[in-house]
Order: structure tokens, then sequence, then C-alpha cells
């Protein structure tokens, strides 16, 4: 990924019908979400392999420069927090309670030790090496933690499209973001009000 791309927060989605868009949840964590889940969002599984979670971490808002080798047990832990993550931030989401099978996976991902950041001879910023797919879901799941304790808890949203389980982090100032991102869910509800108007005004004009 290019240094311009990283400048511009989110993850680019290229759903199996329309366009391209880009989605900004706000968090770490929740930009492992739309690497794909059980039942109806297995369709949408990129973590088939480790190198895909290698992918996936360049691609997040981590900072570029991670060396991470992923094991294939790793994967599968990935693929078990994802899964942890969905329920526990949509159940935030919609008001329900958290399950405590969920906050235990969280938890114990949480508990190793996280990717390490360090300074290099130069004076930048850079990764300490060795970096474990172990490290990495643990960084994810600290930032869930914090997430979900912090100011923001109560700024996790899901998408209003109805076809769109999304979720994000309403950072914007007035709170009233709706859509996943406006590119997509929001412009497509726009063309249908727009249409819905217009059948309206020609049936009220027959």
């Amino acid at each position: 990924m290019s240094e311009a791309a990283r400048d511009t927060p989110g993850l680019v989605l290229r759903p199996r019908e329309g366009r391209p868009f880009r989605f900004d949840p706000g968090t770490l964590c929740l930009e492992l979400l739309p690497t794909g889940g059980i039942g109806p969002y297995a369709v949408y599984e990129v973590l088939r392999e480790p190198a895909d979670l290698v992918r996936w971490a360049g691609e997040s808002r981590l900072p570029a420069g991670l060396a991470l080798t992923v094991s294939a047990a790793e994967l599968v832990l990935a693929r078990h927090l994802r899964s942890a993550l969905w329920r526990l931030t949509q159940d935030h989401a919609e008001g329900r309670g958290p399950g405590p099978d969920d906050l235990d996976v969280v938890n114990a991902v949480a508990a190793a030790p996280p990717l390490v950041a360090r300074i290099d001879a130069e004076g930048r910023r850079a990764w300490a090496p060795e970096a474990t797919g172990t490290a990495l879901l643990s960084t994810v799941a600290r930032d869930a933690v914090d997430l979900l304790t912090g100011p923001f808890a109560e700024r996790i949203r899901v998408c209003e499209a109805h076809d769109c389980a999304l979720l994000f982090v309403d950072t914007s100032r007035p709170g009233r973001r709706r859509w996943c991102a406006m590119e997509r869910c929001g412009n497509r509800h726009k063309v249908r009000a727009h249409r819905a108007r217009h059948t309206e005004s020609a049936e009220e004009g027959t």
C-alpha cells in the first residue's frame, strides 16, 4: 500500500455486486469484520490462508512496515476472534448485553503480548522484528477492549441500509452518521428516495 493510500483512513471493500468503495469503521478492531464471518457472512470470507491475514494487516490502519509471520493456527484464531467481535459489537450497538463466551474470547486473545513499536537508528517509528499473528490479534483485541469500555462505546453503529450489516464508530461531531459509506449505502438510499418521490409525484398527477 502506498503512503498516500495510508493517509486516507479505512479499507477498500470490493462487494460481489457494485463498485469498490472505501469504508472507514473508525477503529482497528472493526476493520477485521469485513474480512468475512459465519452464517450469511461466509460468502465474504477472505481469510482463507495465513498470507491473507498478513495482507489484511498491511491494508489496515496499522502503521506501515510490519513484517509479520502468521501460522495456520493463528489464522483459525483470527476467525474465532472475528466472530466474537461481530457478536459483541452488534449486540452493543443494538442495546443487548455481551455474551460471556465472546468476552472470554476477546479477553483471552488480548492477554497475549501485542505488537511492539520502536524507534529505529534514524529516529523513525518502526516495528519490532519477528511479529506474529498472535501479537497482531492481541493488538486487535485490546483495541476492542478500549472501544467497548471507552468514550465511543455508545457511538458504535450498524449501517442503516436494510441489506448491509457493517459496523462503524460514529466519530462525527453531531453523532448522526447513518451509513457505512456515503458513496455506497448513502448514495443508494438517496437514489431510492429520489425515485420514490418521482413515483409519488407521477401517481398524484394521473
